[in-house]
């Protein structure tokens, strides 16, 4: 679940990362209402899931009621990467100094939490040449590591004392939500040393948001899949062309980052879950055949209290009664999954002997 701007900030202003005045809306009605409360000049923000809205016109300073009732819907109107907006947000303008990078993300690979910054802010991390980069395990951020990055990031008084307290929060913040991504993109210094979160991301886990119902209200699901969870599965829709499935949630997102790291793209997360019937599998593959981006199927299942024939039997079915016509690359451990390999064996599906030989099939195509 990724948060618009405003939702993130909402986190940040919980554990008291300082924010300018702001306020969202969805309606010119109700912006009109802010405008007058926060007052003259500000900035008017589209709310979209996607980066480079600067770039497409998605923010804009305003300084009267005549520039407000020309912009607003000016921004309201616009469709930035195919999204169109949820939300206006309104927000002072800033009189900014500098703008630095910071944000904290969960490392899978290594299996702890990292904290990347830097002294140069506003633009995509990728690009920044002198990143520091800190491993701080599945903890909290020590005193010790903040005064380091401060001090590597060049900051004295004042902010470097800000952005300790700020790391700190933000590391505070990202622990007990279990977030993947906390960022701040740009944290600026202002013209009296202090830090202010001008632009907020957060990212968190689908599977673990159970455990916050706090998180429910930012939670919004396509219609796939709302389906997915009354039929008793996790499905989460993302931008490539490859549905990943497979049966427990770490298995799937391990799944996932390492079809990423392979250079494939998933269009979709999909944990068939530990109750899972040839029924809720045959129900899966049929919301899988109506995303039209996807072009393949990656699976990745290891057999236990799901039997790996129960899978077999579903994509029979559903290769049957001619619900998909996509090639499929697997690989299958564990329980009966010699005789699920022997089922599948004349079908569609390819079967490797590891999950990397079927990722590469999958993302390079079977040229064999």
């Amino acid at each position: 679940m990724r948060l618009l701007e405003f939702q993130a900030k909402e986190l940040f202003r919980e554990y008291g990362i300082n924010l300018l005045p702001s306020k969202s809306s969805t309606t010119i009605d109700e912006g009109r209402v802010h405008a007058k409360e926060l007052g003259y000049p500000f900035v008017i923000k589209i709310q979209v899931p996607v980066g480079g809205r600067g770039k497409a016109g998605g923010i804009q300073k305003c300084q009267n009621d005549d520039e407000f009732e020309l912009k607003y819907p000016q921004v309201m109107d616009l469709t930035i990467k195919g999204e169109k907006a949820r939300a206006i947000l309104l927000e002072k303008m800033a009189d900014i100094k500098k703008e630095l990078y910071l944000s904290i993300f969960l490392n899978r690979s290594k299996r702890c939490y990292t904290i990347i910054a830097s002294a140069e802010g506003g633009v995509e991390i990728e690009s920044v040449k002198n990143q520091i980069i800190k491993e701080i395990g599945m903890g909290d951020v020590s005193d010790e590591i903040a005064v380091q990055v401060a001090k590597e990031m060049g900051l004295e008084g004042k902010t470097a004392k800000d952005l300790v307290d700020t790391l700190k929060k933000l590391s505070k913040l990202t622990i007990e939500k279990e977030a993947e991504l906390v960022e701040i993109n740009p944290l600026a210094i202002m013209q009296d040393g202090s830090l202010m979160a001008l632009d907020g991301k957060f990212v968190t886990d689908d599977n673990s948001n159970f455990r916050h119902p706090e998180m429910d209200k930012y939670q919004e699901k396509s219609e796939i899949e709302e389906r997915a969870e009354k039929s008793g599965f996790s499905l989460v829709e993302l931008d490539g062309d490859i549905a990943v499935v497979g049966n427990g949630a770490g298995l799937v997102m391990s799944t996932l980052d390492m079809l990423s790291d392979n250079g494939g793209k998933p269009a979709c997360f999909l944990d068939v879950g530990g109750g899972a019937t040839t029924e809720s599998v045959y129900e899966a593959l049929t919301l899988i055949s109506q995303m039209n981006k996807v072009k393949k199927i990656l699976v990745n299942l290891y057999g236990g209290i799901v039997k790996t024939t129960v899978v077999a039997k579903a994509f029979l079915k559903a290769y049957a009664d001619g619900l998909i016509d996509l090639p499929v690359y697997s690989r299958l451990k564990g329980t009966e999954s010699d005789q699920a390999k022997e089922m599948l064996k004349d079908s569609r599906t390819k079967i490797y002997d590891s999950v990397e030989d079927a990722i590469n099939a999958a993302v390079m195509g079977d040229r064999k």
